[in-house]
This record gives C-alpha cells, sequence and structure tokens, in this order.
C-alpha cells in the first residue's frame, strides 16, 4: 500500500517506530530606534513573524509598536512572507518595536527515496516555464565581468570535486564556507558583495548567504536569502547568532523542494532554525524597513533577540 502524507504534523513515527518529536521555542525580538529630532511622518514594513506551513506551526505571534500607528495592513507578499505594514503620523523621538512568537518545528521522515531519483547532476536541465518562473532565483548579482568569471570557476571547482553530483556540491560548499571562511563581526556591511566576501575570506552569516546564493546561481541552482532565527543551544560555534536574526541559503533541488543550508555553521538548516522571511536577497527579507520623510536628524538603532526553548 502507498501513502503520502502532505502535513509533516501529522506524522507522528519513524517508519521504524521510532516517536518523531516537535520543538517548541518562544522567540521575543525588540528593535528600538532613537532619534535626535522628532519623526514627524514616517511608514515601515515589519518581517518578525514566523512562516506558518506543514513543518512550522505559529502557536502564537504578536508584534507590538511603541507609536500611535495608522494604516496597520498585514498582507502576504510576492515571494510568500507576512509582512506588516504601517504609517506614522504622530512625532516621535522613540519608536520600539517588539514581536514575541511561540512556534514548534516538526521533524521530518528520513529520506526513504530511491538514491536514482535524488541523483541529479549538474549541469540541471529546466523548462523553459521553469526558469521563467525560477528567474529571480536564478540571477547572480550585477558584478563585473571578471569577478563573476573568478566567482564560476570558484563555484565549478565544487562541481568537478563532487563529480558533478547536485546535492554533494551543495554540501561541499556549505562545508567550505564554514571552514574556510572567518566569522567576523563589523568586518562588512550590507554594500559588501559576494566577490568582497571571496577575495577576504570573512563576514558574518549574511555574508556567506550571498556569497553561497551567488555560487549556486551561477551553477544554474535556484538560490534564496532566508531570514529567521537559530536556537544555538545546540552545539554551534557561533553563539552570538541567538542574539540577532540569522541568515541562510535555501536552494530549489529537483524532487525535493526547498532544501536550507546554513553555511555560518556548516550544517544543513534543522529543528533549530526558525523560518521567519526570504527572499532574492537580504533587502526582500530584511526583519525591519522604513522611510522617514519628515524630521528625524541622527539615528541609533537597539536590536535584542531572545529564543527559549520548551
Amino acid at each position: 500500500m502507498s501513502e503520502n502524507v502532505i502535513n509533516l504534523r501529522s506524522i507522528t513515527h519513524n517508519h521504524d517506530g521510532a516517536p518523531l518529536e516537535f520543538k517548541s521555542y518562544d522567540i521575543q525580538h525588540t528593535t528600538i530606534y532613537e532619534y535626535s529630532e522628532p519623526v514627524e511622518h514616517s511608514s515601515h514594513t515589519f518581517r518578525l513573524q514566523p512562516v506558518e506551513d506543514p513543518a512550522q506551526e505559529v502557536v502564537r505571534s504578536e508584534i507590538t509598536i511603541s507609536a500611535e500607528a495608522e494604516e496597520l495592513v498585514q498582507f502576504e507578499d510576492v515571494f510568500g512572507n507576512q509582512p506588516l505594514f504601517c504609517t506614522i503620523s504622530k512625532p516621535y523621538t522613540r519608536l520600539a518595536i517588539e514581536c514575541k512568537s511561540k512556534i514548534r518545528l516538526y521533524d521530518k521522515l528520513p529520506d526513504s527515496r530511491s538514491p536514482l531519483v535524488r541523483k541529479s547532476s549538474i549541469p540541471l536541465i529546466w523548462m523553459p516555464w521553469q526558469r521563467q518562473m525560477m528567474s529571480a532565483y536564478l540571477l547572480p548579482p550585477e558584478l563585473p565581468e571578471s569577478q563573476l568569471q573568478a566567482l564560476t570557476e570558484y563555484a565549478m571547482s565544487f562541481v568537478e570535486r563532487s563529480d558533478y553530483n547536485l546535492l554533494e556540491t551543495l554540501k561541499d560548499i556549505n562545508q567550505r564556507l564554514y571552514q574556510d571562511y572567518e566569522y567576523s563581526q563589523g568586518t562588512t556591511s550590507l554594500e559588501t558583495t559576494p566577490f568582497d566576501v571571496f577575495v577576504s575570506r570573512k563576514g558574518v552569516c549574511q555574508d556567506f548567504a550571498n556569497l553561497f546564493i551567488c555560487l549556486a546561481r551561477l551553477l544554474s541552482i535556484p538560490a534564496r536569502y532566508r531570514m529567521g532565527y537559530i536556537y544555538t543551544g545546540a552545539s554551534y560555534d557561533n553563539k552570538i547568532q541567538s542574539e540577532a536574526s540569522h541568515a541562510w541559503v535555501e536552494a530549489y533541488l529537483p524532487f525535493l523542494g526547498w532544501k536550507g543550508f546554513d553555511p555560518t555553521n556548516g550544517c544543513s538548516a534543522d529543528q533549530n532554525h526558525i523560518r521567519v522571511a526570504c527572499g532574492r536577497n537580504y533587502r526582500d527579507a530584511t526583519p525591519t524597513a522604513g522611510t522617514i520623510f519628515k524630521g528625524g536628524g541622527n539615528e541609533s538603532l537597539f536590536i535584542d533577540v531572545k529564543i527559549q526553548q520548551l
């Protein structure tokens, strides 16, 4: 008898009878902006509430804004995120945004599919309509030709070392970025390119994700930026990641779908990775974004993230 289950929450035991367990987390994300002069008019987009899907259940999630906001609108964007948009027209010098969430992450059955199904090779062959659908995740960044050439040769070195096997290539990239690159705060900015990271061999989770995405797209592998949190009570090296948002990569694989890779920690995304937003790059998935139309002066920013496993 064949059986197919879509909702992972309904699967309670492994094929051999061993129980599959979920993990529960409480998350508190606080962002505080302070200004030297009153902000008289501004608009904001907040991507702070975790994803609800068959593998991740949002038990509750709420956003509190300190200023009096108008036109609060929750909507689904083109990437499937659930941003909250608002405008503020009453003056303020301090804006605090707090999101409190409780989520459950469900375990997955081991992959029991035939190795022949999973053994996709590079180059991947996409139908024209598939390439059109995935075009947003296949286009590498605008960089000088010489830089893209160097990055392409770097990407191909993983392919050749992995005997053109798709999944092994991605695992190799994930491991090498973790082993060969230094996690170093304050050495990069939002303007840092994947080539800059490739040359300097240092950065933070956002930089490693951007480089991984660039390498994957140069190999015609759809890849997207994933923003969320990581519970570092597990044995991860970079404990400081639990005090802020975390970034990793999701690559689209034939007969598997979107699979998460965390090059900052050299692992696959698992039950310690809490998914919030995704997009082509950081700007599509940034937790908070806004525009000040009048006032503000100098701005200071404070971010605090607390994650507790229940």
